[in-house]
């Protein structure tokens, strides 16, 4: 593309000659980039002496190119993979306002032709380049130029590498540190857990100890409430024989006690003309001539034993 050039530039076909295609001079500050693609025979290429101040990163993709012309523009800066145009073999880049190349320009492994002059280099890639003054400076500018950018590269491959290391270290350091975090994590839980084991273990033992000496104080106190059963059976047979005793006395005074009364009814009341009370006062008339006679016999025989 072109800005207030599309006259100059006309159709690119048009300007091809044999291998070399001619843009210069076409207050070009864009490069057209798909049209150069599209004519992959244009080998040599003059963009010098127009208004281009950065190249597209798809300019690199012209890989086709083995000439090219950049000299009298305001270039600032080269495409970061500008290396990737491996076929270059002369670079013209006076007069433009670069300070640095990329690194990967030391990937120009092809390039035999460089000019540097009228930028405003770094001072050392300045005196790396030297001048241009002939064919055979131009030359040594190349081998110098690329030889020193591929020393740049290493350097940075080398700081990268280092970086690299360091971060696999870091994160095998990180990975050790958390493989010990989690084995402390997980022997704390083992430690955590075999105490609670002895834990319920002490309180198992505590309580079938505890369960034992019950058993135990049970069985004991079963065997003492026995013995003394056992042994004061025969003191309690006299206590057994004393009550009943006592069970059949009293019952002979309730007896005697009514047979006085029933006497005492039937003597000294009107109910002694009673059937009942005829009886039981015969009775008791009876039962006093037994007594006399029994005491008038054991008279007799107390006087024949004295006798």
């Amino acid at each position: 593309m072109a800005r207030g050039g599309g006259g100059k530039a006309g159709s690119l076909k048009d300007k091809l000659d044999g291998n070399e295609l001619d843009l210069s001079l076409c207050d070009l500050s864009e490069v057209p980039v798909r049209e150069l693609a599209a004519l992959p025979k244009a080998t040599v290429l003059d963009l010098s002496c127009n208004n281009l101040i950065s190249l597209p990163s798809d300019f690199c993709s012209l890989m086709h190119l083995v000439k090219l012309d950049l000299s009298k523009n305001r270039l600032q800066q080269l495409p970061l993979d500008f290396g990737r145009l491996v076929n270059l073999q002369h670079l013209d880049l006076l007069n433009n306002r670069l300070v640095t190349l990329p690194v990967s320009f030391a990937q120009l492994k092809n390039l035999k032709w460089l000019d540097l002059k009228d930028n405003p280099l770094d001072p050392v890639l300045a005196k790396v380049a030297g001048d241009c003054l002939d064919e055979k400076q131009c030359k040594q500018a190349a081998v110098r130029v690329l030889q020193h950018m591929k020393v740049i590269q290493s350097e940075q491959d080398q700081e990268r590498q280092r970086k690299l290391q360091a971060e696999r270290e870091m994160e095998k350091k990180r990975e050790a540190e958390q493989r010990a975090r989690e084995a402390q994590e997980r022997e704390l839980r083992k430690r955590e857990k075999a105490e609670e084991k002895e834990r319920r273990r002490r309180e198992y033992d505590a309580q079938r100890a505890a369960k034992q000496e019950m058993e135990k104080k049970t069985k004991k106190e079963t065997v003492q409430t026995r013995k003394p059963a056992s042994s004061s059976r025969p003191p309690q047979l006299p206590r057994h024989k004393h009550s009943w005793s006592r069970s059949v006395l009293r019952v002979l005074l309730l007896v005697l006690l009514c047979i006085l009364c029933t006497l005492a009814v039937c003597k000294l009341t009107e109910l002694r003309h009673q059937p009942l009370c005829i009886s039981v006062n015969t009775l008791y008339e009876d039962v006093v001539a037994a007594v006399q006679n029994h005491k008038a016999l054991q008279n007799l025989l107390h006087q024949n034993s004295q006798q």
